[in-house]
């Protein structure tokens, strides 16, 4: 995938955040931005368990990309970028994008399902994809690409085959290669990859723009975008 790449904070920088924080307090408790999120995900993760919040699985290609979509939702918690459906374990990002461990990139939607559906989800994941491409999507190529929708339960089974009942009508006799199938483990991506449209958005519209995504998109789906 074109341009990824972690981009290291420069030595004085480093410096000059160690004569500011006190190593005490970084030792004992962490930053208070990431004491912040720590305490967040565990609330999550406690609602999850109780659930009161769900989750759903999907792949469409380069999870940076995957990421944007269900982040602006109303009702949606967090979307995760990472990987799923593979043959080993804590796969790493250079394993998975070698190809080497059978996992996709993927995206893992923590969401509320009082205030929006499964099925909303799913219609966002189709909108967001190229069903007619086998192990890619744009310009992304391999396995590691393939589209799919890893259902947890009956219930989002049933509704991820009505979906793909209906974008089977809409492209007529060409094949649909979106897999869908149950739900694997699903690992979660290095830190950097995370909310990377956000952290390095020149540096994401550069590969989006230039894997002509979005113009794919518009052939595909412009009349109901």
């Amino acid at each position: 995938m074109l341009v990824k790449k972690i981009v290291k904070i420069g030595l004085p920088v480093l410096l000059l955040a160690a004569a500011i924080v006190s190593p005490f307090v970084m030792a004992m408790s962490g930053s208070p931005s990431a004491q912040a999120k720590a305490e967040k995900l565990a609330a999550v993760e406690q609602k999850v368990e109780a659930g009161q919040l769900e989750t759903a699985i999907f792949a469409g290609g380069c999870f940076w990309c995957m990421e944007p979509p269900y982040e602006k939702l109303e009702g949606v918690i967090s979307a995760e970028s990472g990987y799923t459906d593979g043959r080993t374990k804590r796969p790493t990002y250079k394993a998975v994008s070698a190809g080497i461990t059978g996992h996709t990139e993927a995206v893992e939607i923590v969401y509320d399902p009082s205030k929006v559906s499964y099925q909303k989800l799913v219609e966002v994941f189709w909108l967001n994809i190229d069903p007619l491409v086998k192990d890619r999507q744009f310009c992304d190529k391999g396995s590691q690409y393939r589209s799919g929708i890893y259902y947890k339960d009956e219930q989002q089974k049933a509704i991820a085959e009505a979906s793909l009942a209906l974008v089977e009508k809409r492209f007529g006799d060409l094949p649909i290669y979106t897999e869908l199938k149950p739900a694997s483990t699903f690992y979660k991506a290095e830190s950097y990859h995370q909310d990377y449209y956000i952290k390095n958005p020149i540096r994401y519209k550069y590969y989006r723009n230039g894997c002509k995504r979005d113009e794919r998109l518009q052939q595909l789906w412009g009349d109901i975008k």
